[in-house]
């Protein structure tokens, strides 16, 4: 999840920013338990079986997928034994994904966050968690690039971007937000978006406020806001080259869970860069 360094550009706390505090004290999203209070059950639960199958019927290579602001893994873990058909079974990948290998690369902005996650991980040769700003081209570009090198390709099968965007808005503004999705959407065939509605945009500003903290450099100033869900879709369907595939229902506290396809129609990054810097 992203955070501010005192020059202004976004930089990683430091690990005394993932523990020891309240969640509210978190602005930047990279809470300590944050699956203690949004198990991954809700989120996988909604995801039908054989999702992996439908989407890649004749895979005969490993998939990549990415996961953007993975936290501490236990999303990750999940939707990686959801796919490939792991909940109940010590079986291997390979067997039970029906030849499906996926590759899975899980970022996260807090290295503390990412340390608990290399720890804690049951399938350290499948999933790869790295600290990294996924907000900062100088560091996201050559690491992402490395990755997809090992494996010859230039991008990723499958994203995911789970209750990421909002932290994305608030700390980078309408921009940083456009910039992320048409990052996503560039990078990876299939998208799997969990947008926060606005309601916890007010929560979290609240919660700062609570605490005595200043509040959201650019809360006040979006003029992104209202239906979330909607919003996001609108984004990665106009001004991404992306289709909505299916909107898998909302999760118990009613986050929607939308996958969206690339159409390449365009490279989604470079058209969109060019009208934001336009704008400016």
């Amino acid at each position: 999840r992203p955070a501010r360094g005192s020059s202004g550009k976004m930089a990683a706390p430091t690990s005394r920013g993932s523990r020891g505090f309240e969640p509210g004290a978190a602005p930047y999203g990279n809470f300590p338990n944050y699956s203690r209070f949004h198990p991954p059950e809700g989120r996988v639960s909604l995801l039908p079986p054989g999702l992996l199958r439908s989407l890649f019927p004749a895979a005969t290579r490993p998939l990549l997928g990415l996961d953007v602001g993975c936290n501490s893994g236990e999303l990750s873990v999940a939707l990686y034994q959801h796919l490939l058909g792991l909940q109940d079974s010590d079986s291997s990948p390979e067997a039970l994904g029906a030849g499906r290998e996926l590759k899975l690369l899980c970022c996260d902005i807090d290295p503390e966050l990412i340390r608990r996650a290399q720890q804690s991980s049951p399938f350290p040769s499948s999933i790869s968690f790295a600290s990294l700003d996924i907000m900062d081209p100088v560091a996201r570009e050559p690491f992402l690039s490395s990755f997809l090198q090992r494996f010859g390709r230039s991008s990723f099968d499958i994203g995911f971007c789970m209750s990421v965007t909002m932290w994305i808005h608030l700390n980078h503004g309408d921009r940083g937000l456009l910039e992320l999705l048409a990052l996503l959407a560039s990078l990876c065939t299939f998208l799997l978006v969990e947008p926060q509605p606005w309601r916890c945009y007010r929560a979290a500003a609240r919660r700062l406020r609570r605490l005595g903290r200043d509040d959201f450099e650019h809360f006040r100033s979006l003029r992104i806001n209202g239906d979330m869900a909607q919003s996001v879709t609108r984004i990665l369907t106009q001004q991404c080259a992306m289709e909505l595939v299916r909107s898998f229902g909302s999760t118990s506290w009613d986050r929607s869970l939308l996958l969206f396809k690339s159409t390449g129609a365009h490279p989604p990054g470079l058209g969109l860069r060019s009208r934001l810097l336009s704008q400016e």
